[in-house]
């Protein structure tokens, strides 16, 4: 081999090692570039965005024509290498071109290309997104003989391998991600919360968030007038369902603001006001509706309250407005509410619970991931794992947790301890424990008003 055509080889060979490279890299960066950021970009007018886009939704084509070309450059640089070699060493050229080889497309064209492109997928994707298409268009009748050919033998070991076949849905793919960022450190937990109770509104009913029949508060619509005034000014609430006769035969809701309105008109005569002639007319829905369908039908009716009944048609609760947004943003407290109501961490890494906290609630506040397919509280959990009514000072272990029954009325199990068993779990609830401790020591002390 004469020395120019030597060189021109050698030459040839950087080359296509360099297109190995870009090869490489491209598919790394087209694979990993976010789809949701190449929408927005989109819209800002940035074409290369656009095809990027569009590239990725023929991901398979897409894969297939940057293999098809990297193994192509790769064959070809390593023939050269090996005829190259061959003329300055003989036969033993052959192993020195496969070690040459080897070494060359490992560092340059698969570990330093791919490296570069995952450090910033999003713009190297955009950067290569004009060659590449070039490269599907041209490759693209190659690539669909091979898809159908694999396509086939597929088939042929019974793998499903249709063109639209999604393993995730889209409500998951949000959650891995969600999840995954705030794992990264990009979102906080609150975040992740908010996002997370936004994706659930689907998956839950009104009965998982509903205020259970047993803490209504409710009026009795038999009772004088003045009572009924007494009772409604001094619940934390400003809509209360009214009954007569049975506490489940409910007529109506009253709304503090129009009890208002008729004590002014009345001129302060709670006799003359009819109580009946101010209360709305009570919104029945069953326990089954999806939080996402109720929340849907409070907008549509521009409502706030509706009493949760059974398939029996009796009323197992009520729900309101605030209970499907606390899902997504988190509790709401105001002046009347309290807190982690119920949830008391202690400095040792135990919470000492009501047995009527809602699961949803205490993972959220503290963290925890116990299950709430089965049981809506904590009680009902213990309940449903245990198989039976524990008797106090019962404890039981269950999902990496220590449950010890501390307090039972009758059939009701009222509060309990739990302990995480992972030191990890437990360090959680410290973090929450000390969090209060802090805000309690900073709250300014209150002051008393004169006269």
């Amino acid at each position: 081999m004469s020395d120019a055509s030597l060189w021109l080889s050698i030459l040839a060979i950087i080359v296509l090692l360099v297109m190995s490279g870009f090869f490489s890299g491209s598919e790394t960066a087209l694979t990993a570039a976010s789809r949701a950021r190449m929408l927005q970009l989109e819209k800002t007018g940035d074409r290369r965005a656009t095809v990027v886009s569009r590239l990725i939704m023929v991901r398979e084509r897409l894969i297939g024509a940057l293999l098809l070309g990297n193994n192509l450059v790769n064959i070809l640089a390593s023939a050269l290498a090996t005829n190259v070699l061959l003329s300055l060493f003989g036969d033993a050229g052959v192993v020195y071109a496969t070690l040459v080889m080897t070494a060359l497309v490992l560092i340059f064209s698969e570990v330093l290309p791919k490296t570069w492109a995952i450090s910033n997928p999003d713009g190297f994707a955009i950067a290569v997104s004009p060659v590449v298409r070039v490269v599907v268009i041209v490759f693209g009748p190659v690539v669909s003989a091979v898809e159908m050919i694999v396509r086939a033998l597929l088939r042929l070991f019974g793998v499903d391998v249709s063109e639209n076949r999604n393993v995730l849905s889209a409500h998951e793919e949000l959650r891995g991600t969600v999840d995954l960022q705030h794992l990264e450190g990009g979102l906080v937990k609150a975040e992740r919360d908010r996002i997370g109770g936004l994706l659930d509104l689907a998956d839950l009913e009104v009965s998982d968030v509903m205020v259970h029949r047993t803490k209504m508060n409710t009026l009795n619509a038999d009772e004088p007038v003045d009572r009924l005034i007494q009772d409604a000014l001094a619940s934390p609430h400003t809509r209360l369902p009214l009954w007569r006769g049975q506490t489940d035969n409910y007529i109506g809701v009253l709304h503090a603001k129009d009890l208002l309105r008729a004590l002014a008109a009345a001129g302060g005569d709670a006799s003359s006001i009819d109580i009946e002639q101010i209360v709305s007319p009570p919104w029945f829905v069953p326990d089954t509706t999806s939080l996402q369908d109720q929340l849907n039908a409070f907008l549509k009716r521009k409502a706030h309250f509706a009493l949760v009944i059974d398939e029996y048609g009796e009323v197992m609760g009520l729900v309101t407005l605030e209970d499907i947004l606390e899902e997504i943003v988190g509790e709401i407290s105001d002046e009347h509410d309290v807190e982690l109501a119920g949830v008391r961490p202690q400095p040792d890494g135990s919470i000492i619970v009501d047995g009527g906290v809602p699961i949803r609630d205490l993972n959220r506040a503290v963290d925890w991931r116990l299950p709430d397919d089965e049981a809506t509280t904590i009680a009902g959990l213990v309940i449903h794992e245990a198989r039976m009514i524990p008797e106090e000072r019962q404890a039981f272990t269950f999902h990496g947790y220590r449950f010890t029954v501390l307090k039972r009325e009758k059939n009701r199990v009222t509060r309990l301890k739990i302990t995480p068993l992972s030191k990890e779990v437990a360090g959680s609830v410290k973090a929450v424990f000390a969090g209060h401790a802090a805000a309690t020591a900073q709250a300014p002390a209150p002051t008393v008003q004169p006269g």
